[in-house]
């Protein structure tokens, strides 16, 4: 399949052809285990911003930031101006674990950012260049500071796709890791939802540890993450959190922060679990913290770092062009306050978000933080279970029953979100939540024109797949 003459002379154009030709050549050469190219079969070959312009010569607004990876959105100048400051100066690119200028100044930029009083305690491992690779190292290293080897991890996780951070994500193939409830209110696994949900949910976490006949001997960890992402963007309580910082620690088992797709002001705050109040033993941070390249670090309490010279290592961990555009990117988020941005933009989008709740019985429920936000589709045809939830007294009653999951409609409303120019994210348990991922730089401007393409979206596809009643 090689490229043809007419293609190759109309690459810079922006034609069908070009786009249809790469894309066969994507189908025809790359691996089935593909999954954002299926759903949004769109050949990007410039960006700026929000904005991403395709090969067919068609302009996108991107609310899937490549993952939650772009704090700054597409080709930010002051990212750009870091990059060629280090191509410029003629320094190494690649350099194991020694000492550099540029990774002085992104980890006194990282350190500068952390929660109250982490800092002051604390060691940085720099990783492999992705988020997973942290994790697998977060998980090493509380098991050789307490010599214990279990890890507790919650329904609904995602952690990564290698094999350790995958025992402890959702889709486990196996049980190589103990599971506990993750409290969220439209889902409730207890039936309740609300604060006696999440008081359930820490109630059943501490008879796990304390019952000496549970099956769970004592973890070497707990790993959560403060927003669920892929599990369907899932707030945790911020008392819930404090009452998991108090469970690990009055239990010695150290607490593990993923903020790989929560951090760098993504929810409101710089770090998610700066809501609550708590400073975890170990924060697992990558995408963000990049500047859109590949970078990821754990950063943990000085009393765990017991590991001996080589213990943890991997070729890429000294990138020096995604270490200058992450300080670049970390020092513009905290001088522009863009986690406060991101809390005020936010909560207008939810508000307005959960206008189309009340207008289509298809949406069941709008949640999230800053801006990670998830819309939940449902079949309102389908039969709720009012019995699973509490009395009235808990503050339920059979109206607020959800409804089945429906991924046929959340792909039904991402296809009508591409026909209108916004690329948007599927998640969640069922893969029914849209999912909204923007930069923290969007405009309120910009953010309007996302909410009317999005309830456009809705409106096409609750009409189009309308099912008999």
């Amino acid at each position: 399949m090689a490229v043809t003459e007419s293609e190759a002379d109309s690459t810079h154009r922006g034609t069908p052809a070009v786009h249809e030709g790469i894309l066969r050549r994507q189908s025809a050469r790359e691996s089935a285990a593909r999954t954002y190219a299926r759903a949004l079969p769109i050949v990007p070959v410039r960006a700026r911003g929000l904005t991403i312009e395709g090969a067919d010569g068609r302009r996108y607004l991107d609310c899937l930031s490549g993952a939650g990876a772009l704090a700054l959105g597409h080709n930010h100048p002051v990212v750009l101006e870091a990059v060629r400051k280090v191509l410029d100066s003629g320094a190494p690119l690649s350099v194991l674990d020694l000492a550099t200028p540029v990774k002085d100044a992104f980890t006194t930029e990282l350190f500068r950012t952390l929660p109250a009083g982490f800092a002051d305690r604390a060691r940085v491992q720099f990783c492999g260049p992705a988020g997973t690779d942290a994790v697998e190292a977060a998980l090493k290293l509380v098991r050789a500071a307490t010599g214990r080897s279990g890890i507790l991890a919650f329904t609904g996780a995602y952690h990564g796709m290698t094999a350790g951070a995958l025992a402890a994500s959702s889709g486990a193939p196996d049980l190589q890791v103990g599971r506990l409830p993750y409290p969220q209110d439209y889902r409730c696994p207890f039936g309740v939802g609300g604060p006696r949900g999440a008081e359930l949910a820490a109630r059943w976490t501490e008879s796990v540890l304390d019952d000496p006949k549970s099956g769970v001997p004592q973890p070497a960890g707990m790993i959560l993450e403060p927003v669920q992402g892929e599990g369907g963007v899932i707030p945790a309580p911020d008392d819930w959190l404090r009452r998991m910082r108090r469970v690990t620690a009055d239990r010695s088992i150290p607490l593990i922060a993923d903020e790989v797709q929560t951090g760098v002001g993504r929810t409101g705050a710089f770090w998610a679990v700066d809501h609550s109040g708590i400073a975890p033993d170990v924060m697992v941070l990558s995408k963000a913290i990049g500047g859109s390249l590949p970078l990821a670090v754990i950063v943990y309490r000085e009393e765990l770092d017991v590991w001996q010279p080589g213990a943890h290592a991997g070729t890429f961990r000294g990138n020096q062009l995604a270490m200058a555009a992450g300080t670049a990117t970390l020092a513009y988020v905290r001088e522009n306050g863009l986690a406060e941005r991101a809390a005020t933009l936010g909560a207008r989008m939810l508000t307005r978000l959960r206008q189309l709740q009340d207008e289509f019985a298809c949406v069941g429920d709008v949640r999230g933080r800053g801006l990670m936000i998830g819309v939940e589709l449902v079949d309102p045809a389908g039969a709720s279970v009012p019995e699973a939830r509490g009395s009235e007294t808990d503050g339920w009653d059979s109206t607020t029953a959800p409804h089945p999951a429906d991924p046929e409609l959340a792909a039904a409303v991402q296809r009508e979100c591409l026909d209108r120019g916004l690329i948007v994210e599927l998640g969640g348990r069922h893969n029914s939540v849209v999912r909204l991922l923007p930069p923290l730089t969007i405009s309120d401007e910009q953010a309007s024109a996302v909410l009317d393409r999005l309830a456009d979206a809705v409106t096409a596809a609750n009409r189009d797949h309308q099912r008999p009643g």
